[in-house]
């Protein structure tokens, strides 16, 4: 999955490498409303055929979306066939490598600060229980891939590719997790931890608690274990989480 929506997203924002492309991208989002074919030609002052090409690969990309509407306002028989209008398509695109998750993070430092605001509960509290929800649906999502009764295996492979689509970059254990112990080489939301370590750091350790809670056993535990060049979280085999 993680592959699919790289691939999508990039081949998004390469097609606003092409001039006119981007061009017309740029008018359409700076209109008030849906434009026509002609009036994006216009507006970048291309052929009326060339913008159509342009457009409509915008659309294919995700770029644009489309809609249609008689611009004349009339109804019924005589009024003609309604316009087709490309108007900024709702799709965010955004590329980063190695990959960050910084609206996931922002989401629930919202949550946590809104619910402690809520029912008076001090702020890291309600951002561990957000984040410990959020790993509750990082561990459905896995368990909806194996389906019925998966074995361990096949349990943790889904496990990984679900941190993996989240930006964790899982790896086998090494001498500080056991055989059995997973590393987490990329920290989604870095740029964060650098300047709040221990907001996030924690963070990441609830979302880890949240979805191994949420799995059957896997034999491993979240360990709070800061170190340059992965997460500062890993996940050591039972009995093996000392740093």
């Amino acid at each position: 999955m993680i592959q699919a929506r790289f691939d999508a997203d990039v081949a998004g924002l390469a097609s606003l490498a092409e001039p006119t492309r981007r061009a017309l991208y740029l008018y359409v989002c700076a209109q008030d409303s849906a434009v026509s074919r002609d009036e994006a030609a216009a507006g970048v002052d291309v052929p009326r055929h060339q913008a159509k090409f342009h457009l409509d690969k915008l659309v294919g990309d995700g770029l644009l979306e489309v809609e249609y509407a008689r611009r004349t306002g009339r109804q019924g028989p005589g009024a003609g066939r309604p316009a087709k209008l490309y108007r900024r398509g709702e799709r965010e695109l955004a590329v980063t490598l190695p990959e960050r998750r910084y609206e996931l993070a922002g989401q629930l430092m919202a949550s946590g600060i809104a619910e402690a605001r809520s029912e008076g509960r001090p702020v890291a509290e309600a951002l561990a229980d957000a984040a410990r929800e959020q790993g509750r649906a990082l561990a459905d999502t896995a368990l909806r891939q194996t389906g019925g009764s998966p074995s361990q295996p096949a349990l943790l492979a889904a496990a990984r590719e679900v941190l993996d689509d989240e930006g964790y970059e899982t790896r086998p254990g090494g001498a500080d997790t056991g055989p059995a112990g997973l590393i987490l080489a990329n920290c989604p939301f870095h740029a964060l931890a650098v300047k709040h370590t221990a907001v996030v750091c924690g963070m990441n350790l609830a979302i880890m608690e949240g979805m191994l809670n949420g799995l059957p056993p896997l034999g491993l535990t979240p360990v709070l274990d800061p170190a340059d060049g992965r997460c500062c979280v890993r996940l050591a085999a039972e009995g093996n989480g000392s740093t």
